[in-house]
């Protein structure tokens, strides 16, 4: 008969290893000034928006017609004639960039990576973990976002005429777009681990769909352009419908695997730390 051998131990399994893993994450989130601190700013960014859709001579001033605008554009708007277009809950994934940057680049500054990966060798386990935790916390900031915004709305005295399920349909798509956005910004800071003012530079640029509003301005408003981040968002608008959050849902979870794959290989073959 034979016997167990009490020093073998089952390894975890997948979602154990994960579960450990979103644990110490969240606690770190939850226990860390800096997430209430981007909590905070994306519900006074709708107040600043509203101030410059009704006073001055600002780049927004007058541009609103809706209050509900504050929130997502009326239609989809890849080519940004000014950037008081994408004054909207857009501007959430710029802050959500920097965020992720400061995250990771504190894991590297403390320390934290290299324990980590001497005991936990899966380094997909890693990109998974902080693209969830910082897609929360982007969807977090959506929902102050929009707390603010509603608030902010009703100070411009525009009407707050929308279809409800459009409007449901924009923040959902805005929500959900975060995971993919979350994956883009941890791939860039594993690449650029070592060069912090890289990744919060480049993660602001593509936070602010520089590149496909240049590609835009080029080829035009076409559909092809919902293969990326920023041309999905667009889509999350006043206008939105259920087919608009499942491009939106679509193209989140293909990138995620896709950036969370790639950053997963750049772990194994280069030095982390």
């Amino acid at each position: 008969m034979e016997h167990a051998n009490p020093l073998q131990f089952e390894k975890p399994s997948f979602f154990e290893r994960l579960k450990g893993m979103l644990g110490v994450d969240f606690y770190r989130l939850f226990h860390t000034p800096l997430f209430y601190i981007f909590l905070a700013v994306a519900a006074i960014i709708p107040a600043l928006v509203s101030m410059g859709a009704t006073m001055g001579e600002s780049e927004t001033a007058g541009m609103f017609t809706n209050a509900w605008q504050i929130v997502a554009a009326d239609s989809p708007l890849y080519i940004v004639h000014d950037m008081g277009e994408y004054a909207n809950m857009n501007m959430v994934f710029i802050f959500g960039g920097i965020m992720v940057s400061i995250f990771i680049g504190h894991d590297y500054a403390s320390g934290y990576v290299k324990q980590l990966f001497t005991t936990h060798a899966k380094k997909e386990d890693y990109m998974i973990s902080k693209t969830l935790a910082a897609a929360f916390s982007m969807a977090c900031m959506c929902g102050t976002y929009f707390i603010g915004g509603t608030i902010s709305g009703a100070t411009t005295g525009l009407p707050f005429t929308v279809s409800a399920g459009s409007l449901l349909c924009a923040i959902l798509g805005k929500v959900i777009m975060s995971l993919g956005w979350a994956s883009l910004y941890t791939f860039i800071n594993v690449i650029f681990r070592r060069k912090f003012g890289i990744s919060i530079a480049l993660c602001f640029v593509l936070g602010t769909g520089i590149p496909v509003i240049g590609a835009a301005a080029l080829l035009g408003n076409t559909a092809a352009l919902n293969i990326f981040l920023y041309g999905s968002s667009v889509q999350a608008c006043l206008s939105a419908n259920f087919a608009s959050v499942l491009v939106c849902l679509a193209c989140s979870c293909v990138w995620a695997v896709i950036y969370n794959a790639l950053g997963a290989v750049i772990l194994y073959h280069r030095d982390v730390y």
